[in-house]
């Protein structure tokens, strides 16, 4: 038993984990212990923005998660990476920095989260943020956490991209994290100096100098110890033994989207059959832990390039070698980018306020995980619906913590969602077929010209269509009876106890999900320590013009036939 007694204690030291640890320790009073399965982030790996697919598929760094067969993808499983290291998925993620459109706040307030509309949001972004830029009204100039255009998009295909996407029929945007997500533009990353800026970098490691933080990796969290309905510590085992420790005001979980209603079902806190399925005492029987599971999921459009200016051909050990060296040595160059460079965000239809299709591109073509490049020259176009309406679950098969929990997505399950991805193919092939691309664009390589009707698009869907990696919801923030934690984030019905990542998300964001968790868990710091909120932010945010009865504000400078 670990004597020791804490104010607070945090499960999990990924995204949310670090920003909490930071912000609790600043108050020289309280004492906090941070509890990680994993280990040191201290590798090349890690720390090289280029080498980002090499830690996602290690078991070293990633709980190798997979889903059972999914029912609407023919029976594939797919696999769910989740960061096992300090900065957990921070450290393993792509790097990419999207905040989500100011109206998917709006959204979970209106499904219950008091307190959470984007004016109450976008001061503690800005809090989290260094950007690169500068700050302004939008974008925070001096936060931890800092941000960046990567090598500012010299490659020529970026700018074809982004110029292909205003023939289209679309905008330009200065800032998808500023005043107007919707167009085509730059991305923005996590990365300081050439090197990844994870929650690990940006938060932990400097609280980590403190003497009132408390770091044990290597910990594997058994369940949370209640007294009655309140939450007093946790027992977990560490060196081949079980210890328990206790904290004299709460239990922090910030174990991600799998990880957390893992631990509080196995804790006896979660649906009364799920738990009595798996021989788990019910200690509090709580409906909504591990439901409500979602994540974005996207497929590659790839073509053919007519011109060297891919990095097909920097995918030999040779040149492997020579930017890894240079980043070494320099931090700069190929490898320190993600090389998502440009994006953009579009509405699928008339009458969508804000953008529901989002674009990653890539001046490459290969899979996402680094592996089978084309031969020759090609580009790719990362493309999903980013408001899915199919759900999923998180659920317990015994009380062992070592072993995963049943996970299902239910990719598809929704008409929605499959038509989301006919759109998405068409819409892309309209882009790409612009005048901007000609000097590059040659052969579709997938789908492949053949792939034209629903039925198959629908078929490449089933059959191609992989995780975005950006799981969320199965701890969802409310005041029904299905949610799991309050407006506050404290888990309905037991005290001394919240949940603070992304599962508490009611629905996905417009983006990926690593700066909305760093955001929630600033704000939530704040609602941890009692203090006052930051003053609300009243800006005014970009609409496309006539969204109600246009699904893009131009025409077209070529009609392609899609």
């Amino acid at each position: 038993m670990n004597n020791k007694k804490y104010d607070y204690i945090i499960i999990g030291a990924g995204s949310a984990g670090c920003v909490l640890a930071n912000r609790l320790t600043e108050d020289a009073d309280v004492e906090v212990l941070v509890l990680e399965f994993g280990g040191s982030d201290r590798s090349v790996m890690i720390q090289m923005p280029s080498a980002f697919s090499m830690p996602m598929n290690t078991t070293r760094y990633n709980w190798r998660y997979e889903t059972e067969p999914e029912p609407y993808l023919d029976g594939r499983r797919i696999h769910c990476p989740r960061g096992k290291v300090l900065g957990g998925s921070s450290s393993i993620n792509g790097l990419v920095y999207i905040r989500g459109h100011a109206y998917d706040f709006d959204e979970w307030e209106s499904l219950g989260a008091e307190g959470w509309g984007y004016r109450n949001c976008l001061p503690y972004f800005k809090r989290a943020e260094s950007c690169d830029a500068g700050g302004d009204a939008y974008r925070g100039g001096s936060g931890p956490l800092h941000t960046s255009s990567g090598n500012k998009m010299k490659n020529p295909l970026y700018g074809a991209w982004v110029d292909a996407g205003e023939e289209a029929g679309y905008i330009k945007t200065d800032d998808c994290n500023g005043y107007m997500q919707e167009g085509f533009g730059a991305m923005h990353m996590t990365v300081k100096d050439g090197v990844r800026c994870s929650t690990a970098n940006a938060y932990l490691r400097p609280a980590m100098e403190r003497p009132n933080l408390t770091v044990i990796t290597r910990a594997m969290t058994r369940q949370i110890v209640l007294d009655g309905k309140r939450a007093v510590g946790v027992s977990y085992d560490h060196g081949g033994q079980t210890h328990t420790v206790r904290c004299s005001r709460e239990v922090l979980i910030s174990a991600g989207p799998i990880g957390s209603p893992h631990l509080l079902q196995r804790s006896g806190i979660g649906p009364a059959a799920v738990l009595n399925k798996a021989g788990v005492v019910v200690r509090h029987d709580l409906a909504g832990v591990g439901e409500n599971l979602q994540d974005h999921s996207e497929i590659y459009i790839q073509y053919a390039c007519k011109e060297p200016v891919t990095l097909n051909s920097k995918m030999d050990p040779l040149s492997k070698l020579m930017i890894g060296l240079r980043w070494l040595v320099c931090k700069d160059g190929l490898g320190a980018t993600n090389h998502f460079e440009a994006g953009g965000f579009i509405r699928s239809g008339q009458g969508l306020r804000w953008p529901d299709i989002q674009f990653h591109f890539l001046p490459a073509a290969m899979r996402y995980d680094g592996k089978k490049p084309i031969k020759g020259h090609g580009f790719m176009v990362l493309t999903g619906p980013n408001k899915p309406k199919s759900r999923g679950h998180v659920r317990i098969r015994s009380a062992d913590p070592y072993e995963h929990p049943e996970i299902i997505f239910n990719y598809l399950q929704r008409e929605e969602d499959r038509e989301g991805f006919r759109r998405c193919v068409r819409l892309t092939r309209e882009i790409i077929g612009q005048p901007a691309m000609d000097r590059f664009r040659e052969s579709e390589i997938a789908p492949g010209p053949n792939v034209n009707t629903d039925a198959e698009i629908d078929q490449f869907v089933r059959e191609n269509l992989e995780s975005t990696y950006h799981p969320c919801g199965s701890c969802r923030m409310g005041e029904d009876d299905m949610a799991v934690v309050d407006s506050q984030l404290r888990v309905r019905g037991i005290e001394g106890l919240r949940v603070i990542d992304s599962s508490v998300f009611p629905t996905e964001p417009n983006g990926n999900l690593n700066a909305p968790t760093i955001m929630l868990a600033e704000r939530a710091a704040d609602l941890v320590r009692g203090c006052g909120m930051l003053p609300e932010s009243d800006v005014v945010v970009g609409l496309a013009a006539q969204w109600e009865t246009s699904q893009r504000p131009s025409a077209p400078v070529r009609n392609v036939r899609v």
